[in-house]
């Protein structure tokens, strides 16, 4: 394809995938009162909000610029099955023909992952909370805005969902040769190092549990990319020694002598 055909089959893409989230939006908005109170139970499980369970809006706006956000929110989640399609469909034809058959596992992996994600860090949300919440001690009594606690917990969902897309970062290098089963059992030790103090940075409360929380499983979830991608490249060194024309890329042409023949 040429270049404009490619911007323009870029251009349908966004255009569904917009369309898909307008209509999530539309629905979340006229059914925003669940959504709302789903975000808003974790503030609800501490000692602060178990009493009253209020949150606070500080501006004349805020409680229209809250609905548009938790619409939002709920309209990009539903929505989400439409535009990870479009995604892997603009992006599975630029792929080579021995990873395109991969793809479908690493869009169906990364959507996982990021629930995955999302789901413990809304499970944590209420402790760190409590935490922070707490911390000045029983004389100092917290007003809480609604722009500021929904912005909070959409970072604790971004922050973890993002995060659970590392395995997915790793397996794809293992696939294509850059980062093989021997060198991530090398940096095993830098790798968990680097996973603590991203985990430390990241999480916006910063508090122990909920940084132990993101690191700990994202440890475990490394072990296992080492495990898989030692299966396969075992499974690759394999074939590539019985067949040795194995391990050439099915997408790139045979050589062609130019030389005329002897006949």
């Amino acid at each position: 394809m040429a270049l404009v055909e490619h911007l323009r089959e870029l251009r349908t893409r966004l255009a569904i995938s917009l369309v898909a989230i307008t209509v999530g939006v539309c629905v979340a908005y006229t059914e925003w009162q669940p959504i709302y109170d789903f975000l808003r139970a974790p503030y609800c499980g501490t000692s602060e909000g178990h009493r009253t369970c209020n949150l606070y809006a500080l501006g004349i706006f805020d409680q229209f610029k809250v609905r548009l956000r938790v619409a939002f929110i709920g309209g990009t989640i539903l929505a989400a099955p439409v535009w990870l399609y479009e995604l892997g469909a603009f992006i599975t034809p630029a792929l080579h023909k021995k990873e395109r058959r991969y793809a479908a596992g690493f869009l169906v992996s990364a959507l996982v992952l990021f629930l995955s994600g999302t789901v413990l860090a809304y499970l944590s949300i209420s402790r760190g909370l409590q935490f922070f919440l707490t911390l000045g001690g029983a004389h100092i009594s917290v007003i809480l805005s609604i722009q500021a606690y929904l912005s909070f917990v959409t970072l604790m969902l971004l922050a973890f969902g993002v995060a659970f897309e590392f395995p997915v970062v790793i397996l794809f290098l293992n696939l294509v040769g850059v980062l093989p089963s021997a060198k991530m059992r090398a940096w095993r030790r830098g790798m968990i190092f680097g996973i603590f103090l991203a985990s430390a940075i990241i999480t916006p409360t910063q508090d122990p549990f909920t940084f132990l929380l993101m690191a700990v499983p994202l440890c475990i979830l490394y072990e296992g990319c080492i495990v898989i991608a030692r299966l396969r490249d075992r499974g690759r060194a394999r074939v590539e020694a019985a067949d040795p024309l194995a391990s050439l890329d099915p997408d790139t042409p045979s050589y062609i002598d130019p030389r005329p023949s002897s006949l």
